[in-house]
């Protein structure tokens, strides 16, 4: 009777022998797969700034557009550095996340008069400017000017997680820490920017969060928790608050073909962008009540509220808000605006001219292509 055969043993593979295999495998796969995107055909500091500002909390695909638009108007630094506001705005229309227009636009102004209009080439002046950390930077410098520094976003989390079986998902400072040391292990000291672009492409097209495509990953046969089988289970889950629903009422107030529009004040959200009036809806009211409430008491008039023009659902980080919209008309008084930096009567059809959070772009579109509403 022959003797039971023994189970395989799985290889434990080890940082130091396959470090340099690593990174072999993944820029050879990088180099024959990666995706074509305008800011990989160019060597452009600011263009590079540019992307990775854009790239912040937001997918490639829906960045690609914008970047090829905002290219086309603030080619240069200086180019932005003397862009009205407005303008910068309105080119971001609909990205989210506007603080980045903003800080781009004073970044370009900073780097214009301080760094005689070249994007600074040291972590330490780049990350003074306003709206880069560390792994902004960190893509800049490795990217435009090919510096041994490591990127951590959220595609590399998950690939150094699953690549090394680190229980470590980022969660805390302590994790994050223990990730950047990895990623800083692991960056070469030639072709930096084109690893760091490798790992985030890895995660981004198939070290998916849900069933990563392990086949095609040049990095299947030395990836941990692959030959463990247990790539589902890592990262470890983060624990995330449920988002909160919010009902929210504005108004379309006409007055003698014109519509009403307000900036949203300095220093809050959104601040720069122009808006409907109107507000959250408390426990207990009505749209229709809150409408009346909140433009009697943001410009001290009152409105008849006619028909309802549409509804408009429209996701946050940590919102989920329902925006119900109203054909409005001004009754005898006049406007005392107290809640926003500014306000006017547009015509219909110069409505586009002005930058809008992305839930009013919707308002503006459908009255200009869609909704006819009579005084």
């Amino acid at each position: 009777m022959s003797p039971p055969k023994k189970s395989a043993k799985i290889r434990e593979p080890s940082f130091a022998n396959n470090a340099q295999a690593i990174r072999m495998s993944l820029l050879a796969w990088f180099r024959k797969q990666k995706r074509e995107l305008p800011w990989r055909k160019t060597e452009n500091s600011y263009q590079i700034l540019v992307s990775e500002i854009m790239l912040q909390q937001t997918q490639v695909k829906t960045v690609i557009p914008y970047y090829r638009r905002w290219i086309e108007s603030f080619p240069t630094v200086h180019k932005l550095a003397s862009a009205e506001e407005s303008q910068v705005l309105k080119h971001w229309e609909g990205l989210g996340y506007y603080s980045r227009a903003k800080n781009l636009k004073q970044s370009a102004e900073i780097i214009v008069t301080k760094f005689d209009g070249m994007v600074p080439e040291t972590m330490e002046d780049l990350i003074r400017l306003p709206g880069i950390g560390r792994y902004t930077a960190g893509a800049i410098l490795s990217i435009a000017f090919g510096l041994k520094v490591p990127v951590l976003d959220g595609n590399v989390k998950r690939v150094l997680s699953r690549l090394f079986r680190m229980n470590e998902n980022g969660n805390n400072r302590e994790s994050e820490n223990r990730l950047w040391s990895k990623a800083g292990e692991l960056v070469p000291e030639k072709n930096a920017g084109d690893f760091n672009q490798a790992l985030m492409e890895l995660g981004a097209t198939l070290c998916l969060p849900k069933k990563p495509d392990c086949e095609r990953c040049p990095l299947s046969a030395i990836c941990e928790s692959k030959l463990h089988g247990v790539q589902d289970k890592f990262p470890p889950a983060k624990t995330r608050a449920p988002a909160k629903k919010i009902k929210v009422s504005a108004g379309v107030i006409l007055n003698r073909g014109k519509v009403y529009i307000q900036k949203r004040p300095k220093g809050g959200l959104m601040s720069g962008l122009w808006e409907f009036p109107g507000g959250k809806v408390e426990r207990g009211e009505t749209p229709e009540a809150c409408l009346r409430r909140e433009i009697k008491e943001e410009l001290s008039i009152d409105i008849s509220v006619k028909k309802k023009l549409m509804v408009i659902n429209h996701s946050y980080t940590r919102f989920r808000v329902t925006l119900h919209v109203f054909h409005c008309e001004k009754l005898p008084g006049r406007i005392r605006s107290n809640a926003c930096e500014q306000w006017q009567w547009v015509p219909l059809k110069d409505l586009k001219a002005y930058p809008f959070p992305a839930a009013n772009v919707k308002i503006v579109e459908s009255l200009i292509n869609g909704h006819k509403i009579r005084k």
